[in-house]
């Protein structure tokens, strides 16, 4: 079976840092590129970033350019969000994926997701 956990959110405040993980069992990651999403409260599930099999190629949403950073450790099986300089708009639960294609930007498009974990961030 298949599962992909994300720890790592919390409460925090504008200006601060998080680091999401997101572990994987039941499935070899070096075999899938990954994304990470997000979702706020009563809105669609939007992309993040996402990174390719050996994590030589990023994507990143234009919301978060420059303040996220995806990487992962193949041997670890674990993918990785480190956020930095939070923002109140960045607040939303935060979901890891994935899929067959690097770079995929569209939920759809990815096949094994994990249950989410809730950031918070305060003004």
């Amino acid at each position: 079976q298949v599962r992909l956990v994300e720890s790592g959110g919390g409460l925090v405040q504008a200006g601060d840092s998080l680091r999401l993980s997101c572990e994987a069992s039941g499935l070899t990651l070096s075999s899938r590129a990954m994304g990470w999403f997000r979702q706020a409260l009563g809105e669609e599930r939007e992309f993040v970033a996402a990174i390719s099999y050996s994590g030589s190629t990023k994507n990143y949403a234009d919301s978060v350019k420059g303040r996220f950073t995806i990487s992962r450790d193949n041997a670890k099986n674990t993918v990785d969000l480190q956020m930095n300089n939070l923002k109140p708009e960045d607040t939303a639960v935060y979901y890891c994926a994935a899929s067959y294609t690097t770079g995929q930007k569209q939920p759809y498009q990815y096949d094994y997701w994990g249950q989410g974990t809730q950031v918070t961030v305060s003004s």
